[in-house]
């Protein structure tokens, strides 16, 4: 199978220049019945956030991928070598026509792949090197880095879902349930109700005021609306 990809960052930008590039390179190389595959959207974003992303996962053994230019795969140097990178381990050749680059199975991707990597763990160092260096000068500036000591966090991961949670408590669906939901364990879930869902900790049902026995239905109730929870 041949896949011609393009990609344009902005609606304002045109997909038709990049198409007659690659008809033009696979009418002379020969290679027919083009699927195409456009999008509209910034390289920065991740792959599996493309239709790169799908493209990435269909592809198969002796397919072939056409592009004007390796930048239509990432804006960084990193995404694009880890997008190449699971091509080459499928068996998947790779053709960028503005480069000049074929890579396949054959000496050249290898050495290219090599290039790449070296170039990759360079752009690594670099990088922690600089944010080594300006954490320090930040220290010395007297700025605080990172909470002080035994200050917690405001910011939770449930956080954005505490509305949500508390809804789901109310129609009286169970932890477990909502811990599945929301990709995370039940003790993760129980204890962010605990301390971060309500502004106070909510009570055991154990302990809310009874007159005769167990609490009624009506009681439960309208021990739940104020703050109580069923242990």
């Amino acid at each position: 199978m041949i896949y011609g990809y393009i990609r344009v960052s902005t609606d304002g930008q045109t997909v038709e220049n990049q198409k007659i590039a690659i008809r033009k390179f696979c009418r002379y190389r020969r290679l027919y019945h083009i699927q195409w595959i456009s999008e509209t959207i910034s390289g920065t974003k991740k792959p599996e956030k493309r239709k790169l992303g799908k493209l990435l996962e269909n592809v198969q053994e002796n397919d072939t991928i056409v592009i004007t230019e390796l930048s239509r795969l990432g804006r960084s140097l990193m995404m694009i070598i880890d997008v190449l990178q699971k091509l080459l381990e499928k068996k998947v050749k790779v053709i960028a026509i503005k480069e000049g680059y074929e890579l396949g199975d054959n000496i050249q991707s290898k050495v290219l792949a090599f290039a790449f990597g070296l170039s990759a763990e360079i752009e690594r160092t670099l990088l922690s090197e600089r944010t080594k260096q300006g954490l320090d000068r930040a220290r010395k500036a007297g700025k605080q880095i990172g909470r002080k000591k035994g200050q917690k966090p405001h910011f939770y991961k449930l956080t954005p879902y505490r509305y949500m949670i508390r809804r789901y408590l109310k129609e009286g669906r169970s932890k477990l349930s909502i811990a599945r939901e929301l990709g995370v364990t039940w003790c993760t879930l129980d204890r962010f109700i605990k301390e971060h869902l309500y502004d106070k900790p909510p009570k055991p049902l154990s302990e809310c005021p009874k007159r005769h026995g167990h609490p009624t239905v009506l009681e439960r109730n309208w021990f739940k609306k104020h703050g109580y929870f069923q242990q």
